[in-house]
């Protein structure tokens, strides 16, 4: 018999990667044969938490997934009808979300009352223990939510490490799976014309919400860096800056305008919808991630589904992913990666080209559900599945 399968989350109308990941990650439990829903939320953030335009998606809702808008993030009446609703439905396995600790008191309220049913399995996805923008709250939170969970997955060895020092709950770390439902990569030039962009230039793709902690700041920096240098005197390299500003943009455009730097930057100030990413993708010619903290990060699997060498910071999570055959990485500062990018554009990108090819097999999506699957076994031997003491890595 199947299993049936809730994943709690964002999800379609909802925008954003965590709304792409649990499509994705449904997809691939239909492609099983389980039976599988999403309960997103009909009000996910009260204004003051989303700095952007608008949480919701302007792309055609999914034909293929039973998605429920039903969860309001701040009304604890809804919590608990939803709690009873999840109760009475006795899934075989809840997967959650958790990326943010203003979700725990919404979160960790239904899936309390689903654990009375005394058969639902609640295996939460972790994306983030500790925030990267810390609010008062956030232990208190994250700790009423982790109660109820079984087990925890993660994507990278920061969380795993937050992870241990809040509970001894069995967890797993694996690879975030590949992103591989933006479609498939277009000729470069079709991409550039595509995007209004030139034809003939070198790009460096940073992609994806504009904050703090993702280090643009220091980018741009690098950028004058080079330009001080003659780096662009014989090298055709613009840096194509595609998100939406989560925080002011002022300081950023001030460096942009007042540097000198201008002609080297192309800025798409907006959201970019799913049907939009693979013009992006294309048309880069390398992904950087100038990150100052982070723990793992969406763009990378992104940057192996299409192909993409990387320029990555020593931060977090993300060196574990990139290894020197498949891109490059260096210090979170702008010296370092002025250095790094010179050096990228003197180096023949095939030799990372055909090595990404291999190294995104172990990004598979089948890894994910097999991990979770292990934590549902009624017999499960406890040095296979509490790897938050061997810090043992799917792959």
């Amino acid at each position: 018999m199947s299993p049936h399968v809730i994943i709690i989350g964002p999800a379609h109308p909802l925008r954003g990667g965590l709304s792409s990941f649990n499509e994705r990650l449904a997809r691939e439990y239909i492609t099983q044969g389980a039976q599988t829903e999403i309960y997103t939320f009909s009000l996910q953030y009260p204004a003051f938490l989303f700095p952007g335009t608008t949480q919701y998606s302007s792309e055609p809702a999914p034909t293929d997934i039973l998605i429920h808008e039903k969860i309001n993030s701040i009304s604890p009446l809804n919590w608990l009808w939803i709690g009873y609703e999840l109760c009475k439905k006795k899934p075989d396995i809840i997967v959650v979300r958790f990326w943010l600790p203003f979700m725990g008191p919404c979160l960790g309220t239904i899936l309390r009352l689903v654990k009375k049913n005394k058969h639902t399995k609640v295996i939460c996805i972790a994306d983030n223990i500790i925030p990267h923008e810390k609010r008062f709250g956030d232990k208190a939170f994250t700790k009423y939510f982790i109660k109820p969970i079984d087990a925890f997955i993660t994507m990278s060895d920061k969380v795993l490490g937050d992870l241990k020092g809040l509970t001894d709950k069995p967890a797993k770390q694996i690879v975030h799976p590949l992103y591989d439902n933006f479609g498939e990569a277009v000729n470069k030039e079709i991409a550039c014309e595509h995007l209004g962009i030139p034809t003939n230039k070198k790009i460096i793709l940073f992609f994806g919400f504009i904050r703090k902690y993702k280090g643009l700041d220091v980018l741009l920096e690098a950028m004058l860096l080079l330009k001080q240098q003659g780096f662009f005197e014989t090298n055709p390299v613009q840096l194509l800056i595609a998100g939406e500003f989560y925080e002011n943009p002022a300081p950023y455009l001030d460096t942009i305008q007042n540097t000198g730097i201008e002609p080297y930057i192309i800025l798409k100030n907006e959201f970019i919808p799913d049907s939009e990413v693979k013009y992006y993708l294309s048309a880069a010619d390398c992904v950087i991630q100038p990150y100052k903290n982070a723990t793992q990060s969406g763009v990378t699997p992104l940057a192996y589904h299409f192909e993409k060498p990387m320029l990555v910071t020593n931060v977090g999570g993300l060196a574990a992913l990139v290894p020197p055959t498949v891109g490059m990485v260096c210090e979170p500062n702008a010296q370092a990666i002025a250095e790094q990018i010179s050096s990228f554009f003197h180096l023949n990108p095939l030799i990372f080209i055909q090595n990404i090819k291999e190294e995104k097999k172990k990004y598979s999506w089948k890894h994910l559900t097999a991990a979770i699957a292990s934590f549902t076994r009624h017999e499960t031997d406890q040095e296979d599945v509490n790897t938050t003491k061997t810090k043992n890595i799917e792959l």
